[in-house]
């Protein structure tokens, strides 16, 4: 087996290979097959795991348990497409892969045996890497070890090669040029995705501290605040709270006299991140009544909260992993309209409220991915504040992003 280092290459000796990529943390691995001039044909060749498969390739998910992984059957690609290449980037909202070391291990994919391994040397801020890439030379399939980071995400990769990206997480224009490949790594620009822009109010109570030894926020102290990125789970003195919450999310017209309509809505997600259900305005029970909305608030005046989703936890299906709460505008104002954007969960039972978030900064943009609810292995549910403005006018235009950030 061959220890490849940036730039180096191998022939292949097998048609059918796949590419592992695994690190001490999870990661999100894709396959982008391109033409002679360095492009996809269409969005159809940007394989992740919301979109499988494709000629010739494959995206196989290794369940958390073991590394995802690209399969490229070389014999199988459609005449034109002459590189693939193979991108990871870390499955937390913002995290880089500083000291973190992914490593990419190319198989035979029928017999598994290893041809080839690659570690890219000084990550520093990058959160996305095209790793290796697939390619064609007079006729022959060769790999090559690439180690090229962005630190503008996946959704930077997707632009360069010619992915749209209008209906993702917004993300500095293609013209943000990745950085080099290592070696020598010079650091990349800043991380965008994690800039906090500015100051989180202060809470009108206290954010509870991290629980010792977890560093995860719990409710054992109360009522918690949380800023941006940040996650506290729904357990309070070491036992699951009542099963039953509600999500109120609310927001006031950043004008006087102006009303805004936005509507807010639920998406449900499999342990693929595959698309289940939403719930919106116009539908407002799914997933057999465990999920159901208020309705739709117009103009978002009037104190408290403008529209509420509740959630029974309990009796949501098996197969429910994921939910991502989502406000859009409908009618194309921006949140720049806007003022005083939050989200909070409550204990539908005694209407306490156990978790608050309230949106600190504002973009041009027609969507927000408020918080989402992530279903833990324990059976436990943790809360995420998100904050994450998209360009889409309704919950439909928030599916594939609000999976990307699952």
């Amino acid at each position: 087996m061959t220890a490849m280092t940036p730039g180096s290459n191998i022939p292949l000796t097998a048609t059918r290979v796949a590419v592992d990529v695994a690190a001490p943390v999870r990661l999100d691995v894709s396959g982008l097959l391109l033409g002679a001039n360095g492009k996809v044909r269409s969005d159809d060749d940007f394989i992740f795991y919301n979109q499988p498969a494709g000629p010739g390739v494959t995206y196989r998910s290794g369940g958390g348990t073991a590394p995802d992984a690209i399969l490229v059957d070389t014999g199988a690609l459609p005449a034109g497409v002459e590189r693939i290449v193979v991108t990871a980037s870390p499955d937390a909202a913002g995290q880089t892969f500083q000291g973190i070391e992914p490593t990419a291990t190319i198989r035979n994919a029928d017999d598994g045996s290893p041809l080839a391994t690659f570690t890219p040397p000084s990550l520093t801020t990058e959160t996305a890497l095209v790793v290796v890439e697939i390619y064609l030379r007079n006729g022959a399939w060769k790999a090559r070890a690439v180690g090229q980071g962005y630190a503008n995400g996946l959704a930077g990769i997707a632009t360069d090669f010619g992915v749209s990206v209008d209906e993702e997480p917004s993300a500095p224009p293609a013209a943000a040029q990745a950085a080099p490949p290592a070696p020598p790594a010079p650091p990349a620009p800043p991380v965008a995705p994690v800039d906090p822009r500015v100051a989180p109010p202060a809470p009108a109570t206290p954010p509870a501290a991290p629980a010792p030894g977890t560093g995860k926020i719990n409710l054992d102290k109360g009522r918690v605040s949380l800023q941006k990125n940040q996650t506290v789970s729904l357990v309070k003195g070491g036992r699951p709270l009542l099963s039953q919450v509600k999500m109120g999310l609310g927001w006031e017209p950043a004008y006087r006299g102006k009303d805004i309509d936005l509507d807010a809505s639920v998406i449900a997600y499999g342990p693929q991140r595959n698309h289940l259900d939403s719930c919106y305005f116009g539908k407002l029970t799914i997933l057999n009544g465990s999920v159901k909305h208020s309705g739709d608030n117009l103009t978002g005046e009037g104190a408290g909260d403008d529209e509420v989703i509740t959630v029974d936890l309990g009796r949501l299906p098996a197969e429910v992993s994921g939910l991502v709460f989502t406000v859009n505008s409908f009618s194309g104002q921006k949140f720049t309209e806007v003022a005083k954007a939050y989200c909070r969960l409550l204990d539908a039972a005694t209407g306490e409220e156990l978790v608050r978030f309230d949106l600190t900064t504002a973009e041009p943009q027609t969507g927000v991915m408020m918080a989402k609810l992530i279903r833990q292995f324990s059976g436990e549910w943790e809360m995420t504040a998100m904050g994450e403005f998209v360009k889409s006018r309704t919950v439909r235009g928030m599916v594939k992003p609000a999976a990307q950030a699952l």
